[in-house]
């Protein structure tokens, strides 16, 4: 008998499931490698050139760049062309992306990227024809303007061009190239800018609703546009032996008499289907968060350690990554201007030239109306003269993998019908947008300005966004100046809509702008806005129905009011301050009501202790700010809830429905002091024997910690802590999503102080864009700083270089002279004229 015996062991058929996990493991891992290698070497290979010599096509003689220490760069060019041709190549190659993303953005164009999750947006810019008064702003340039705009966009096409195999990562990841620039694209980053900064027509809307609701008493005690803490740049506070003057104001405005403040201070899927795209403008018909506002002033050297003026600004806007701004600085034979530029668009927006310095907050002007026309079944709508046939705009939508979607645009005598974008909205609604008559370019002017006549002429020019601009200069003198191109109506302000069929309410003319508030070298030597009302008693226009709360300005003027010397540094703390006035007001309010209340409970006497302790500051780590907002949301809540209704728990139906919380306005908090300060009977609530039972109210719903709430309160009052409560978070808009990769791609989420209502104003989405002050005795000991950094390539090292100085409230040191500028330079880059 033969016995075969065959050894398992060595069989080619048998199966090891050890080692193919094991080549399973090993194949995996080399997959990972190569992806990680390849997304490194393709990321690395984005990152510009900084250092040699670089040929360029289009350039007429040679241009150098140098970088300093944070790469941000100063170019200097012998020829005007040349200069914006390398400041569009420059922006490109740290912002491309960006740029792409907020034209895109601004002109409907999302949808063909990101696919038909972005229609609604693209449908809704359409409409609004942001591209169109991009195009009408080019054809009305002049020639010199044009000619720059021009050499931008070709600055930026010759970065594309010679960088088509190594675009930003973005790019790649996305499987799209970004089409040629145009100035016609410039104009439309800067029409996105006055989108951002104008309030939105909703509140007009809402308004009609709540005042049919509530009758013109009540909503005129809501709708309050003035306040005793108002500060208007234009009217110095008297001294003791002093009257008040009102420096360079039309004899036809009457002056304010402010009441004094206390001036103790403390300054303290396929990766491509779930990416979001850049940062987008907020429905502007939606209900959005209203905008924090920016902070900017300027003292003169009475006030100065240096004996020169100090001109602080920082801007306030939506977050995004990279941040919005791009430091840059300008020289071309006596051309000498450094500061914040706006990536796609020329020149610099914010800063100083060799002589003056200039600062911007929003001025907030009421420039969009909405008319209600009446249409017939023709098509036709009613006009004085009878009935008018409306035009039409056709706009195709690209939709990525789907077919174009085709948006009938209506145009009347007003503007576009915007129906469309108000849900639950069916009568015929037309936007008047100030925007639609177009705006001028006044920035290169602005730029070469040498003293304050010719910095008026040159903002004369600035039709849009509305501001407030602080000026000094280096012979001590100081200054205001608001702009914008503010519409004056036959009746009305523009804060209810108005039937569009008659002339009752159209717009007559426009505020001259030697009529808007301005002053030279007020007694005060002391000038300041944060988006408050800048027009005093007796002002003879309506510039704004919806100023910002006087807080922030109030606090300002009481730090600078002082008495003391002021460094560059002092104007950095101040700029970080995160005392909230109006949080410690309310929660004094709140501690003596909870005294006086017949039963509180143990718990809502145990808040009371903990804000009776706190000094006002929004501090991180303290429980005292969460407490003090919380309760005053649900003061709000209490006292509005009975009369609007109760919000529904769907929030799509909050667009729709009437309730409490369509009650949004910008002084809000206004009404709310002026309720708890003199407690009238009108607002007191049936279900509450006094004020005293309504705060303690207000405070036990802070703290309650039934589970039904939509926020429940941890048990432990102890351990709120603000910072939680109120956190920022910056990252990238398509990195954010993957594994690792975020943790390098943005900030994040992080705990913050501050509040909406503190000079450092911010909210989890907004806050300082960025943060200068310029010393006019040394322009070399000027500071600045970003958000995150100069780059958006990831792998940059100017990418978030700048983050940790934003997050912790430090700054850097900001050289002009050629001299500061050579010492301070890290890398020089040589562009040359192709032969």
């Amino acid at each position: 008998m033969v016995t075969t015996s065959t050894s398992l062991s060595s069989s080619p058929s048998r199966f090891r499931p050890a080692r193919f996990v094991a080549y399973l493991v090993a194949g995996i891992l080399l997959m990972l490698a190569g992806g990680v290698v390849w997304f490194y070497s393709v990321a690395r290979s984005a990152l510009p050139q900084l250092d040699g010599r670089l040929r360029v096509a289009g350039l007429s003689a040679p241009v150098t760049v140098a970088r300093d220490a944070r790469g941000a760069p100063t170019i200097d060019a012998t020829a005007f062309d040349d200069l914006f041709f390398a400041q569009g190549y420059v922006t490109a190659q740290d912002r491309l992306f960006q740029m792409d993303g907020i034209r895109r953005a601004a002109a409907g164009e999302l949808a063909e990227v990101f696919g038909a999750k972005l229609v609604e947006h693209d449908r809704q810019q359409r409409i609004l024809g942001l591209r169109v008064v991009a195009r009408t702003t080019i054809e009305t340039l002049s020639p010199e303007n044009r000619s720059h705009f021009e050499a931008y966009a070709r600055g930026v096409n010759a970065y594309i061009k010679a960088h088509q195999d190594r675009l930003p990562l973005e790019f790649r990841v996305l499987r799209y190239s970004p089409r040629p620039w145009t100035p016609e694209d410039s104009a439309l980053i800067g029409v996105q800018m006055v989108e951002d900064l104008s309030t939105s027509p909703r509140h007009a809307l809402e308004r009609e609703k709540i005042l049919a609701k509530l009758g013109p008493e009540l909503t005129a005690d809501l709708f309050v546009n003035s306040s005793w803490h108002d500060r208007p740049p234009t009217i110095s506070r008297p001294s003791l032996d002093q009257e008040i003057k009102g420096g360079d104001q039309n004899d036809d405005e009457d002056e304010d008499d402010d009441s004094g403040a206390d001036s103790s201070v403390t300054v303290l899927t396929p990766l491509s289907d779930i990416a979001a795209p850049p940062r987008l403008p907020e429905l502007f018909f939606d209900e959005r968060p209203l905008v924090l506002g920016s902070n900017n002033w300027v003292i003169s050297g009475t006030h100065t350690v240096s004996g020169k003026p100090l001109l602080s600004n920082d801007m306030h806007l939506g977050h995004q990554m990279p941040n919005l701004w791009y430091e840059g600085h300008l020289r071309c034979g006596n051309f000498d201007v450094a500061g914040v530029t706006l990536p796609g668009y020329p020149y610099v927006i914010v800063g100083h030239n060799q002589r003056i310095a200039w600062g911007f907050t929003n001025l907030g002007p009421a420039i969009e109306d909405v008319y209600v026309e009446t249409f017939n079944p023709a098509g036709q709508y009613l006009t004085p003269d009878g009935w008018k046939q409306p035009e039409h705009r056709r706009e195709v939508i690209r939709v990525k993998g789907k077919p174009d979607v085709i948006a009938d645009v209506v145009l009347t005598r007003h503007g576009p019908i915007v129906t469309d974008m108000v849900p639950g909205e069916t009568r015929k609604l037309a936007l008047r947008w100030t925007l639609y008559e177009g705006i001028r370019t006044p920035f290169f002017a602005v730029d070469s300005a040498q003293k304050w006549e010719d910095f008026r002429r040159a903002f004369s020019e600035l039709d849009a966004p509305g501001q407030n601009v602080a000026y000094a200069d280096v012979d001590g003198n100081i200054g205001y100046q608001a702009t914008g191109k503010i519409p004056i109506r036959a009746a009305g302000d523009g804060s209810l809509p108005e039937n569009g069929s008659d002339n009752a309410h159209e717009w007559v003319g426009y505020v001259p702008f030697d009529k808007l508030p301005n002053v030279f070298n007020p007694p005060s030597g002391i000038i300041a806005t944060a988006n408050g009302r800048i027009t005093p008693a007796g002002y003879r226009y309506s510039l704004s129905t919806e100023w910002e709360a006087p807080w922030r300005t109030s606090r300002i003027y009481r730090v600078l009011e002082s008495g003391r010397k002021f460094s560059a540094a002092d104007m950095l703390g101040l700029e970080t301050d995160v005392y909230s006035e109006l949080d410690r007001f309310f929660a004094d309010r709140f501690v003596y009501g909870v005294d006086h209340a017949k039963n509180p409970s143990a718990r809502a006497k145990a808040a009371a202790e903990i804000m009776r302790q706190w000094d006002g500051r929004m501090i991180e780590n303290l429980a005292a700010p969460t407490i003090a907002v919380r309760a005053r949301r649900e003061l709000m809540r209490l006292l509005l809830e009975p009369r609007l209704g109760t919000a529904p728990k769907d929030p799509h139906q909050l667009e729709t429905t009437l309730s409490w919380k369509s009650y949004r306005w910008m002084m809000s908090t206004v009404w709310l002091e002026n309720v708890v300060e003199h407690q009238p009977k009108r607002w007191m609530p049936q279900a509450y024997a006094n004020y005293d039972e309504l705060l303690t109210a207000a405070v036990q719903a802070a703290v309650d910690t039934n589970p039904a709430q939509d926020s429940p309160a941890p048990q432990n009052l102890d351990s709120w802590r603000w910072g939680d409560f109120n956190p920022v978070e910056i990252q990238h808009p398509i990195f954010d999503k993957v594994p690792l990769l975020c943790r390098w791609s943005g900030p994040g989420l992080r705990p913050q102080s501050g509040s909406e209502y503190t000079v450092k104003a911010v909210s989890r989405s907004h806050g300082p864009s960025e943060r200068m002050t310029v010393e006019l005795a040394n322009l070399d000991q000027s500071t600045l700083n970003l958000v995150t950094g100069e780059a958006g390539n990831l792998f940059s090292p100017y990418g978030l270089d700048q983050w940790k100085a934003w997050y912790e409230g430090f700054t850097f040191t900001w050289p002009f002279s050629p001299l500061a500028v050579e010492k301070a330079r890290a890398h020089q880059l040589v562009l040359e004229p192709e032969r």
